[in-house]
Formats: C-alpha cells, structure tokens, sequence
C-alpha cells in the first residue's frame, strides 16, 4: 500500500555504501531525503546523483539527510560512483541503498509494476524529524528530478512548520506568504504586527516572516 503524507516512514536496517544502517536511528532529529533510482550505471541517474551531492552543503544547512537507493548491490554502487565523480566532477558524499531484494522499495512501494515490475521508479520522499511522511514525488524512469524543487519545498515545510503561513504558488525563501485562513483577524495582529494585504478574507500577504 502506497504511503500517504503524515504516515510514519517505515523504519528498516539495510546496507549502504557507508556500512548497515537503522533508518530512523540514523536519521534521529533530521530531516530525511530517501529517493530512488531505477538501475545503476544509467545517465540519468548519474546526473541526478552527482547533482545532489553538489548540494550537500544546501541540504546540511536545512539538517537534512539524503539517503539513495537502486535494487543493484552495493559492489555495484561502489563502481559506480567511480563514474558518477569523473562525469559530474563531484563524489557521491551521502549513502546509497543496495536493495537487490526490493525489501526497502517494497516497504516504500518504488516499484510500479505497469511501467516496470523489475526496476525502481523514481520515487522521492521528504521525512520529517519526527520520521513523518511529508512530501511524495514519483518520477518515470526517463525523466530526471528537479532537486531544487525539494530544497524549495523543504524551505517551506519547514517554514511553515514554524508560523502560522502557507506559501503560494512558485515561492521561493524569502517571498511574501499567505496568512492561514484559520487564523482569525484579531490572532493575526498580534502574530503579524507589521500588517498584511488583504486581496480578499481568505487571501492574505504578508511579509515572510524569517
């Protein structure tokens, strides 16, 4: 059964590229990135992986952890990281998830049998420190990720998390926000002192408050 936002993210002990690791134990008090891959040495994913890694520095600043995932072996891995760093000009600095039998992309339903029964899909899943479900994106094989767009929806998570806002359509950090609605006019004064414009009740802007 596909996992849902808010569900707890099933835990598992597996072996990665960075030795056996508990999920949650190693994931304790972060935010997490599980994301898979449908097969080693494929160009895409080699421009995904070394993509990520690029970002490492991004991802730490948010707490987040990143964690990847094929159904080939970890040997398999290790030579491939090999090409992933002469082609992307960076190394593979986050662990990755030997599964060759799909105990992990079973737990996380990453194989979709009608567009491939033997393959993972590219599937990805934002984890918050509380090991909650908080984003799912499910890719086809051919086409490669936006992991900006993680960041950006990371920002916002966490963002909101913290205040009383939602984001509104192409936000990025730093953008105005939009008061809840369940926030009544009164609450919102004493939350946003600086005032908001109101388009209509439901639709309020204000300035970001972080």
């Amino acid at each position: 059964m596909a996992l849902r936002l808010g569900d707890i993210a099933p835990d598992f002990t597996t072996d990665t590229t960075e030795g056996t690791i508990t999920f949650h134990t190693w994931k304790e008090g972060s935010w997490g990135v599980l994301f898979s891959h449908p097969k080693d040495f494929t160009p895409v994913c080699t421009t995904e992986l070394g993509y990520t890694a690029k970002l490492s520095s991004e991802f730490a600043a948010r707490g987040v952890k990143v964690i990847g995932l094929s159904v080939d072996p970890i040997d398999r891995h290790a030579e491939w990281a090999k090409d992933i760093e002469e082609t992307q000009g960076t190394a593979v600095n986050f662990p990755m998830i030997g599964d060759p039998d799909r105990v992990v992309a079973d737990l996380y339903d990453m194989i979709h049998p009608n567009a491939n029964d033997t393959m993972t899909v590219r599937s990805v899943f934002v984890i918050d420190p509380a090991n909650k479900v908080r984003l799912t994106l499910t890719y086809p094989a051919s086409t490669g990720r936006n992991f900006d767009e993680i960041l950006r929806v990371i920002d916002s998570l966490q963002l909101t998390d913290g205040y009383r806002v939602a984001t509104p359509v192409n936000w990025t950090k730093g953008d105005d926000v939009i008061i809840v609605p369940a926030l009544s006019n009164e609450e919102a004064k004493e939350l946003f002192p600086g005032g908001w414009d109101e388009q209509k009740p439901y639709l309020r802007v204000t300035k970001s408050p972080v």
